[in-house]
């Protein structure tokens, strides 16, 4: 959600950091809303004062005998208990208009992201690792994985397209990919393990984000709650409406979970294979910043997701997305992008945000700052952060591609073998 304050100060740049995301100018309109809602409000406050000033003069006027008076200032005040209500209905209409217009529009880009319309516009910043070279024409995960368990027949028996039946010696690879990442996350990362719901109310969905404008590409229950597609969701919203002490912050919060994504925004796209699924699991990586501290923790928060890539040696690179491609709620972006051999091409596997104050005021969180003789200032809004440290399905089918055997096996990474109880290779079922 924007400030109603910036924009009041400097509209015209309002109107250009949102022209480069594409989106039209605003700041008229908000501001026309934003003027007559202050002067109902302006209204509404003279005729309260008016109220209360009239009312006290009609026992003035009774003490003194003047019954004229008194009978006028009584109409007076009766007209007032009719026009209050009025001003407050437009009052609350109007605050309503505002505050969905303000939450309607992207996030502003920081200065540093790249100009550009998608991802053509994206730019690389640095690359990681060298490509295998193999003795074999190398396959993709869909056609290497279902005789070694990646069952893609069976879930879409159960469940229709986009969902996948692992067994066997897949599915413990896909757990220990899991627990290594939220292990390399808590223990060397210093992130906190959290275990939240996976089932969040609109007022969550709307602090991150996904509401209203995307609605589609989530799943809702019957009784009216949401599937999240992201850990995100129930971090962030972990300090929804909270004022932290100076002292709490930054905070670090990861958390293991199921997602959920409708892919209504994406359909036709990656339709075979394990990339882009209804279900699917991720470790997800939250910071709640104090403002200055934002940029820095979004280098930090980078590092720690690509450290789970360094240490499968899986290559990537590590790209800035330009005005176009980002998130609505991202202010900058860093996406890493593993190298993929039966694809011949870097795919997309973590994405790291920072939000700035957007989501904060959507969810109307804050902190109180101490000043350097330790007093306490007022409050102001916390910086949000998030990042997938790392999508476990991608990751497996990253380790499937680039420790794929001339023999249709797969080697198991050297990190992952404590997690997978002996088993060093995957081999096609019996």
């Amino acid at each position: 959600m924007h400030d109603i304050r910036l924009i009041r100060e400097n509209p015209q740049g309002f109107d250009t950091a949102l022209a480069r995301r594409g989106v039209a100018p605003q700041s008229e309109a908000i501001l026309g809303v934003d003027t007559a809602r202050r002067d109902v409000a302006t209204r509404m406050q003279e005729a309260q004062a008016r109220r209360n000033e009239a009312s006290k003069a009609i026992g003035a006027a009774m003490g003194k005998g003047d019954k004229d008076t008194a009978e006028a200032l009584k109409a007076e005040v009766a007209e007032l208990k009719t026009t209050l209500p009025a001003l407050e209905e437009d009052e609350r209409r109007l605050t309503a208009e505002l505050n969905a217009a303000l939450a309607a529009h992207p996030n502003l880009p920081a200065d540093d992201v790249p100009q550009g319309e998608d991802e053509a516009g994206n730019v690389e910043v640095s690359r990681w690792g060298t490509p295998r070279s193999f003795d074999f024409q190398p396959i993709e995960h869909a056609d290497l994985g279902p005789p070694l368990g990646l069952d893609f027949e069976t879930g879409a028996l159960i469940a229709g397209a986009r969902f996948t039946f692992l067994r066997g010696a897949m599915a413990r690879l896909h757990r220990a990919l899991a627990q290594f990442m939220l292990d390399r996350q808590t223990g060397e990362n210093g992130y906190t393990e959290c275990m939240p719901p996976l089932l969040v109310k609109d007022e969550a969905v709307f602090g991150t984000g996904q509401l209203p404008k995307f609605a589609e590409d989530l799943f809702k229950t019957t009784d009216g709650r949401w599937l999240i597609p992201t850990a995100e969701v129930s971090l962030t919203n972990a300090v929804q409406g909270q004022i932290l002490p100076d002292s709490a912050l930054p905070l670090r919060m990861t958390a293991l979970t199921p997602c959920f994504r409708s892919e209504a925004g994406a359909a036709g796209r990656d339709t075979r294979g394990f990339i882009r699924q209804h279900q699917f699991e991720k470790v997800e990586l939250v910071s709640i910043t104090r403002p200055e501290d934002s940029d820095a923790e979004h280098e930090r928060m980078t590092e720690a997701a690509e450290s789970i890539l360094q240490a499968l040696d899986l290559p990537y690179r590590k790209m800035l997305l330009c005005s176009g491609d980002m998130g609505f709620t991202a202010r900058r972006t860093y996406d890493l992008e593993v190298w993929l051999p039966g694809q011949n091409a870097y795919r997309e596997i973590s994405s790291c945000s920072t939000c700035g104050d957007f989501q904060a005021r959507r969810m109307n969180a804050r902190y109180r700052p101490e000043g350097p003789d330790g007093k306490k200032a007022g409050t102001e809004f916390v910086h949000t952060l998030n990042g997938s440290g790392l999508a476990v399905g991608r990751t497996l089918v990253a380790v499937l591609e680039n420790y794929q055997q001339g023999d249709g096996t797969v080697e198991v990474p050297e990190v992952l073998k404590p997690y997978m109880g002996g088993i060093a290779r995957l081999t096609p079922l019996g």
